[in-house]
Order: structure tokens, then C-alpha cells, then sequence
């Protein structure tokens, strides 16, 4: 591979991470969104005052930012190895996986089919991303 075309391979793979970043970004900004509503809604400054739908509101932001860092640093890690087809599978998988977890915790009846296709579409990517770098080191 030449240098010019190894600089276009990792140009479009930080493009595709740069990609799920920023959509990862407004996500989260949804979420936190959704929380100040719920707040304004239900008159409560700080927490959830015992409301449940402001509580799973407020669990679903919060876990949303447990996962998608590491998600992140993953991908971008990944795009020094691979190529942008590969990251955007991962990071698109992951998103959606997230976007539905976020939908099933905001249901009333739980658990719901979407928080737990959620969580197995965040499981996946992480599994995935996790064996690509541990053989992009070791093989």
C-alpha cells in the first residue's frame, strides 16, 4: 500500500468515526433534553421527585453515558486497524442498539422488547470491536 493510499483508507475511516461521534453527540443531547423536559414537567429541580417516567428518563441518559464513550474510543481504535465499512457496521449497530435501549426504557410495561434489543446491539459491537483490536495486536 502507498502512503497516498494509506492516508485515504485511514481519512475515511476517522470520516466514518467522526460520523458516529457526532451522531452519538446530538443522541446524548436528545436524552439530556428529555430529562430537562421531564423536570420542567413534573416541577422537579434536582433528581427524579419520585416520578418513575423521569426516573427510567434519567436512567437512560445515564446509561447511554456509561457506554458510549468506550464505544467511541473503541471505533477510533478500530479505524487505525480497519477500514470504514467495518466502523461504520460497528458504529451504526451500536447506535441503533443505544437508540433502542433508550426507547424500551421509556415504556411503561417493562422489561420491553426494545431495551433488550438494545442492550444486545450495544453487547455485538462491543464484542466485535473487542476481538478486531485484540487480533489487530496479536495477529
Amino acid at each position: 500500500m502507498s502512503i497516498n493510499e494509506a492516508m485515504a483508507f485511514h481519512t475515511e475511516a476517522f470520516q466514518a468515526v467522526a460520523l458516529w461521534t457526532g451522531l452519538s453527540l446530538l443522541f446524548i443531547l436528545v436524552l439530556s433534553m428529555r430529562i430537562s423536559a421531564g423536570r420542567r414537567k413534573f416541577k422537579v429541580s434536582v433528581g427524579d421527585g419520585g416520578h418513575a417516567a423521569l426516573t427510567a428518563t434519567t436512567r437512560a441518559f445515564g446509561n447511554a453515558i456509561e457506554y458510549v464513550p468506550v464505544a467511541l474510543v473503541a471505533l477510533a481504535v478500530v479505524a487505525v486497524f480497519y477500514s470504514a465499512p467495518v466502523v461504520h457496521v460497528l458504529g451504526g449497530s451500536f447506535l441503533f442498539g443505544r437508540v433502542l435501549h433508550a426507547w424500551g426504557m421509556a415504556q411503561e410495561k417493562q422489561p420491553a422488547a426494545g431495551r433488550m434489543f438494545g442492550m444486545i446491539l450495544t453487547y455485538l459491537p462491543f464484542l466485535a470491536s473487542a476481538g478486531l483490536l485484540i487480533f489487530a495486536a496479536v495477529g
